[in-house]
């Protein structure tokens, strides 16, 4: 098992998956990525990351980087466990830009959502750092939450009427 990666390590991964990329491309950390370099966890497991587009450099720089700097990379946003938001692209805030890859945090609220799902702890934990920190709120998370849950019958593993009481209670408890 590796070490927990802090900050200074996502940041020596974003340089030298920077310097890999020969294309222009976008990543978005996610979950416990998100939490260490905006500085309310002090380290995570996974840097989990979503490339937009899925550059060909960059997937094949993976294995040798998690290697060299001892990390685990894993390929995961909240798309993939939730309908994507409207305008999650705009509302992810940047991280910085190595090489030709410029890095974002996912959006906050999809992050949220996503972490409610799952129902985890440590996800609840993170949704209320959100919230403290002020990069979510009440309201517009129910509202992000009403707009996709006609979508939610795509997401087979997704209880729809459990997920909405999930939601509830975390607005509610927060």
């Amino acid at each position: 098992m590796r070490a927990l990666v802090d900050a200074e390590r996502i940041r020596g991964f974003m340089r030298e998956l920077g310097a890999k990329a020969t294309e222009d491309g976008l990543v978005y950390f996610t979950g416990g990525s998100t939490a260490v370099l905006e500085g309310w966890r002090s380290g995570t497991i996974d840097i989990d990351i979503k490339l937009v587009p899925e550059l060909e450099s960059v997937l094949r720089a993976i294995p040798a980087l998690k290697e060299s700097l001892h990390v685990n990379v894993e390929l995961a946003a909240p798309d993939q466990f939730i309908p994507p938001l409207e305008g999650w692209q705009e509302r992810s805030p940047s991280v910085g830009k190595e090489g030709r890859l410029t890095f974002h945090h996912y959006d906050f609220y999809a992050q949220a959502l996503a972490k409610i799902e799952r129902g985890h702890r440590q996800d609840l934990d993170d949704v209320r750092e959100m919230f403290h920190r002020g990069a979510v709120d009440r309201a517009t998370l129910r509202e992000h939450f009403q707009r996709i849950r006609p979508f939610l019958f795509r997401y087979p593993a997704v209880d729809a009427a459990n997920f909405e009481q999930a939601v509830d209670a975390a607005i509610r408890d927060l």
